[in-house]
């Protein structure tokens, strides 16, 4: 007999619905309501003061019907919504549970380690994407969370086998500082030296003024740079068919999807080690990890993959291999196990 789908309110950042990158609530929600669960979400208003009221009034509202619920927890400002949001839960005797997807939650707990601690051990279950979460909440002695990796739908993302490595890298992530745009700019300034035919496309919206930085600096080095803004899914994984190499510049991290889709893409990986990073990526077998901020180490690595192609192609075929764990048909069944019973 099949389990009953429960009723659910999801908290996150519902960046699509106005015109931003698509978050974690944008792409599982529905997913979860493909599965027969009746999800509410909250929040795609812009201002935070609005959207943090309006994630607490949808809390307040459906609490008596709703069989639990999900807060996408973060680890910058938007760590207080899932505060707010967890000790309304707590104050409403309401279980939640928390799906932690900051690179920086770690240092949360050194930081306000109490009231984190609080927060998290107050949780029915908190979701772990990465194994690197797994491993900080246990270091820290919090036993109550499951690992469930983000997801995509491998369908979606067809596989390209690359019979020659070109000097054509990709960038997909939003502009902000913490992802370190500039750095990409920076090594395609210095690949320019022994490679002229070399290209870099960044893609993602504006976040903060690193999108500015990165377009001056573009224009006074004369860098061959390709600003197309937000793009839809479809339109980049089209897109990156012309396209040979992906860097992942960020100072910090945990599993981001937009790196496991370029390993599913079939798009050789060079990204900073950092976070949850080592534990997605097997340096030199699913892709290649450089120290964070450092240009030399990731122009080294774009220049091996360059000068042998048969090792590009390793690393491009074991990468689609790994993330086959990722697809949404078998993560689906963790997910339909934790909630729909």
């Amino acid at each position: 007999m099949e389990s009953r789908r429960n009723n659910l309110v999801y908290i996150g950042n519902e960046l699509q619905a106005r015109g931003g990158t698509p978050t974690s609530i944008d792409i599982l929600a529905p997913l979860l309501r493909a599965e027969g669960f009746t999800v509410h979400t909250a929040s795609s208003k812009k201002n935070q003061l609005l959207r943090l009221s309006d994630m607490l009034t949808t809390i307040i509202r459906d609490h008596k019907s709703t069989d639990a619920v999900l807060i996408d927890t973060y680890s910058t400002r938007n760590f207080w919504y899932a505060v707010f949001c967890s000790q309304l839960c707590q104050i409403l005797k309401v279980k939640y549970i928390l799906i932690l997807r900051g690179g920086k939650l770690a240092s949360r707990l050194e930081k306000n380690p109490n009231l984190f601690r609080g927060v998290l051990q107050g949780a029915y279950i908190n979701i772990v994407p990465s194994v690197f979460m797994a491993e900080s909440l246990k270091t820290n002695k919090i036993f109550n969370y499951r690992y469930i990796p983000n997801s995509v739908n491998l369908q979606n993302y067809p596989f390209k086998f690359r019979e020659k490595t070109r000097p054509r890298l990709l960038w997909v992530r939003s502009f902000a500082e913490i992802y370190n745009p500039l750095l990409a700019l920076k090594v395609l300034e210095d690949l320019l030296k022994d490679h002229p035919e070399a290209k870099l496309c960044m893609v993602g919206p504006q976040k903060d003024e690193s999108y500015e930085e990165c377009q001056a600096y573009a224009r006074e080095k004369n860098l061959p740079v390709d600003f197309p803004g937000l793009l839809s899914k479809e339109e980049w994984v089209k897109l990156s068919s012309d396209y040979d190499i992906f860097l992942n510049t960020t100072d910090v991290d945990n599993t981001p999807v937009s790196v496991i889709e370029a390993m599913a893409l079939g798009l050789p990986v060079v990204s900073t080690n950092v976070g949850g990073m080592p534990f997605l990526i097997e340096n030199g077998k699913t892709g290649l990890l450089v120290p964070p901020g450092d240009v030399n180490a990731m122009l080294s690595q774009i220049n091996f993959l360059l000068e042998k192609p048969e090792e590009a192609q390793k690393i491009s075929l074991a990468a689609r291999e790994k993330v086959e764990a990722f697809d949404w048909e078998v993560v689906k069944l963790e997910w339909v196990d934790l909630l729909g019973r």
